[in-house]
């Protein structure tokens, strides 16, 4: 195995913000797969993966260059590290232990995916780790007691794992100063044929149930739905088509396998399986080249801390928050 550090460019900066270099990491194995990782909101940027014909193509959505990154009207969270807390918190509102708390707002009333300075917007602190058989970038954050409306100080891990087998581990942990809610996601956009569309793409997803949205895409009080016989029922492989998929689905107990995705012109194929309660599927039919990739974001349930019945995501001084979603590549599979 193999890890190349550069520099990815520099931040424009902002206001009084200065400019900060951004470190690329790329991390290869012996075999067929590589994959690149930006300091610039602890962002997968490229995983190559070797077709049925041995040619290796990037399979996740990546933007020109930094610029473009750092352009919230060019970037739909490509890639990045969501936090503190991911998907929506209705109204930007929420109480812990009798107190509210009001987050800052970058939706309308909503709060959204952390919020107008998230960490997608933040350059986090890197180091490298090697064992035998894998290397790991770990990115590193300090989020201040009050960032972005959120009570105490969080310590926040973000790590990429490339194990020599091509497994590929997102790990994240945090440590809080005092209660607060976390829920922390990567939100790239899969497309195993490496160019054009995700329409020919085969999706499974091990979910009976889907949380009900109302039109702003806000849990309408926790309130579940199956999938049986709907356009979101993939509980058996299912050609994605022209569907239009923005939504939460909730995995089921068998946790023997949570997703998979397959190309059938590449014979590339992805296995996802992760300890969230989760995915939020998104088809990417509002990002600037439409439906050029497969969001498959594990995470804790959208609006969690106002709904009563979503597994908790409350964080405790003393307690340690943690998440782990592997995703393996099989070797690719047919001809072209």
């Amino acid at each position: 195995m193999d890890i190349r550090h550069e520099i990815a460019g520099w931040t424009t900066g902002g206001g009084a913000a200065p400019s900060e270099p951004v470190d690329s990491y790329t991390i290869s194995t012996d075999g067929s797969i590589a994959v690149t990782v930006w300091s610039y909101g602890a962002t997968l940027v490229e995983v190559l993966v070797e077709d049925n014909m041995g040619h290796p193509a990037n399979v996740v959505k990546r933007l020109p260059d930094l610029a473009a990154y750092e352009n919230r009207a060019l970037n739909a969270y490509v890639g990045c590290t969501m936090g503190r807390f991911c998907r929506c918190v209705a109204e930007g509102r929420f109480v812990l232990d009798g107190v509210e708390y009001t987050l800052d707002r970058n939706e309308g009333l909503h709060h959204v995916h952390g919020g107008p300075d998230g960490f997608d917007r933040r350059v986090w602190r890197s180091r490298v780790e090697e064992t035998q058989d894998e290397i790991s970038v770990v990115f590193l954050l300090i989020s201040p007691d009050g960032d972005q409306g959120y009570p105490g100080e969080v310590a926040v891990e973000a790590a990429y794992r490339l194990h020599e087998s091509g497994r590929l581990t997102f790990e994240y942990t945090a440590t809080t100063t005092a209660p607060t809610i976390v829920g922390l996601t990567n939100h790239a956009f899969w497309n195993l044929a490496g160019e054009g569309t995700i329409d020919d793409h085969v999706l499974a997803v091990n979910a009976a149930r889907v949380l009900r949205f109302d039109d702003e895409l806000i849990p309408m009080g926790g309130e579940l739905s199956p999938v049986a016989g709907g356009p979101l029922d993939f509980r058996v492989p299912r050609r994605l088509g022209s569907t239009r998929v923005d939504n939460y689905l909730v995995l089921d107990g068998d946790r023997s396998w949570t997703a998979e995705l397959r190309d059938p012109r590449s014979g590339r194929r992805m296995r996802v399986t992760t300890d969230q309660p989760g995915f939020g599927v998104y088809s990417g039919d509002w990002l600037a080249e439409p439906r050029t990739g497969l969001c498959l974001a594990a995470s804790a349930w959208p609006d969690a801390p106002n709904l009563p019945r979503a597994p908790s995501v409350r964080l405790d001084p003393g307690t340690t928050y943690a998440h782990r979603t592997l995703h393996e590549f099989p070797p690719a599979v047919g001809t072209a």
